[in-house]
């Protein structure tokens, strides 16, 4: 085309960019209505017939209607087992690819200006002469468009080399031609999916369903408005056959198809559907898939994100990446989706039977959020293994999805280190797996407070969690211990603004647990009152964990950065002898009003987080 080197008839920059017909951004060029061309013969230039035959014995005794979802995933599952029975798992699409193409004589390709052209000139000379004006006869040049369409008739070579995209349109500098060439009339021509040429041969009946024809639909068709939302019906249309009188293309299809496959032509020309039960948009959604109607499975996915969403169909649509060739156009219901599982089963230990139950796909969207509300990652840690050994009974295969898929989502550099010590021994995992991830935990541990923000940041930027801090209930910290001289740990808790301002009135916080002597201790910080002033204040105290009849006697030390020097400054000493279930500490750590601690200008905050800690040994 002169003036521009952009195929108008090319799909890819028709579905997938906002284009007008005179090569200008339009916002929603490709959602033109063409609603009332479709079905009319004054704007179409082929005739698809479309020859409906019975579904297979299993699927018409069912008699099944879906009304929901789990009976549409059902009722789609024995389908496609009916269907590799029935082919022997042979096809060019396994995802139920039922139908074949047939042409009878010979075709010809029209691009988008010269049917925006035909259209107008149709109109016109119906209007003024009540005849309808033979396209072959026309030259058109386009109004307010700089680009010019020549139609003689010129012998080019029209085949499509499939790429690794699946659609092999390479740059087209000419000018649009009619494109020719010669074809005995009266041969059928089998046209097959693209991409599987080279595997059927010359052999025309491939695919062919020998099935009693049921009913046979035409419909007038437009060749451009299909070209145009399909590369499947591209390379149909661009196959460089000859016009012949009559241009007729046959479509074989199931009449389990025939609801799905006429809303796709409807939506091809009019970009809008009329159902709205999720189990037809799923239908219509494969349909538009094995056809490569793009535009029309994005469509669909926006229309099941707006329903109501269900654990059953949150799982099902985790699985369409799989079950479909163009996985990217539905990615915004899969990631809804995860969004779902994720906020449903944010408490795994309280949904804990059913999140176990949940399959792998399912398992991954839960643990992939940041918004987990678990007491650490070591429940994380615990859970993952459990799940793993319900579900892959066989060491070798439990090993496998836990080095592939569900290691890399357990957050290793968060868990505690005694935890860590058992990752070293869990015949679950590979050994130089566990190696691999307890090395790096420990170091992530060992880096500066600021350091440990970048990684996560730089991590999160490359889709990467293993660093992001989950929603813990309990805060993580970290543990430096000493055998000798004398048993002790030195505990560092950190404490953001927010977490702090959310503990107002009357909240706390706990930290994860450490361990000395063989004893598990924890730390809490609460808002609460001071007893002598009786106004709010931030407290800190030291708890054992284990309840009973054992008592500890423990010397403690709490220590907080302080503006200006940001060095720790020890604020209280003491000693205490514990008994299960006891917890000492102060209730006014700073001497100061709540509000004071929460200043803009507060010493204790440094760059947003106020750090503390505390120091234990052993008595003797």
């Amino acid at each position: 085309m002169r003036g521009s080197n952009l195929d108008l008839f090319d799909p890819r920059k028709i579905m997938d960019s906002d284009f007008s017909p005179g090569g200008r951004a339009t916002g929603r060029g490709s959602d033109l209505d063409f609603a009332f061309a479709f079905n009319d013969s004054n704007f179409s230039d082929r005739v698809l017939k479309i020859e409906i035959i019975p579904d297979l014995p299993e699927t018409k005794l069912d008699g099944e209607v879906c009304t929901s979802v789990a009976d549409w995933a059902r009722k789609r599952k024995r389908r496609r087992e009916e269907f590799k029975t029935e082919t022997g798992g042979f096809g060019a699409r396994d995802h139920d690819f039922t139908g074949s193409l047939f042409v009878y004589g010979n075709v010809w390709e029209l691009d988008v200006v010269e049917f925006f052209c035909f259209l107008l000139l149709q109109l016109v000379a119906t209007l003024s002469h009540g005849t309808v004006t033979d396209m072959k006869n026309i030259v058109v040049m386009p109004l307010a468009v700089d680009v010019f369409v020549q139609c003689e008739e010129q012998i080019v070579n029209c085949n499509i080399p499939d790429t690794e995209d699946g659609f092999g349109f390479g740059n087209q500098d000419e000018e649009a031609v009619a494109m020719i060439e010669e074809i005995p009339s009266g041969d059928g021509i089998s046209l097959n999916q693209p991409g599987d040429e080279a595997a059927h041969g010359n052999d025309s009946s491939w695919g062919m369903d020998c099935s009693t024809v049921l009913r046979v639909k035409t419909i007038h068709i437009s060749s451009p408005i299909l070209a145009a939302k399909s590369p499947f019906f591209y390379k149909l249309f661009s196959n460089g056959m000859r016009e012949s009188e009559q241009r007729h293309v046959t479509l074989r299809i199931h009449a389990s198809e025939e609801a799905a496959f006429m809303d796709l032509l409807n939506f091809m020309y009019s970009n809008t559907l009329s159902t709205t039960t999720a189990p037809a948009l799923l239908d219509v959604l494969m349909a538009a898939d094995k056809f490569e109607v793009a535009s029309c499975m994005r469509y669909c996915g926006r229309l099941l994100r707006n329903l109501p969403m269900t654990c059953e169909s949150a799982l099902l649509y985790l699985e369409l990446p799989s079950s479909v060739l163009m996985a990217e156009a539905v990615q915004p219901l899969t990631d809804a989706a995860k969004e779902f599982l994720a906020a449903r089963y944010k408490d795994i230990t309280k949904f804990q039977d059913e999140v176990l139950n949940l399959p792998l796909a399912g398992i991954e969207a839960v643990l992939s959020s940041d918004d987990l509300q678990v007491p650490s990652e070591d429940t994380v840690y615990d859970f993952v293994l459990k799940w793993a050994r319900t579900h892959y009974p066989k060491l070798e295969e439990r090993r496998e999805i836990l080095g592939s898929r569900l290691g890399c989502l357990i957050r290793f550099p968060y868990m505690t280190c005694r935890r860590l010590r058992k990752v070293l021994t869990c015949t679950d995992f590979d050994p130089e797996l566990a190696s691999k991830v307890v090395v790096e935990a420990l170091f992530f541990k060992a880096e500066a407070p600021y350091r440990q923000r970048s990684l996560a940041a730089e991590e999160a930027s490359a889709s990467g969690r293993r660093f992001v801090e989950r929603a813990y209930k309990y805060r993580p910290v970290k543990v430096v211990e000493f055998e000798l001289p004398r048993q002790q740990c030195v505990v560092y808790l950190d404490l953001k603004r927010e977490e702090c301002t959310h503990l107002f009135p009357a909240g706390r916080v706990y930290s994860q647990a450490f361990h000395l002597g063989g004893q598990g201790f924890f730390l809490s910080a609460h808002c609460n009152m001071d007893q002598q002033n009786s106004f709010p204040c931030f407290g800190l105290f030291l708890g054992m964990q284990e309840k009973g009849s054992v008592t500890f006697a423990v010397d403690y030390e709490f220590a907080a950065r302080s503006k200006p020097t940001e060095e720790y400054v020890s604020k209280y000493k003491g000693n205490y002898t514990f008994t299960g279930g006891k917890a000492v500490g102060y209730r006014n750590l700073f001497g100061i009003k709540w509000t004071d601690f929460m200043d803009d200008d507060s010493m204790y905050f440094i760059n947003g987080v106020v750090h503390l800690r505390a120091e234990l040994t052993i008595r003797h």
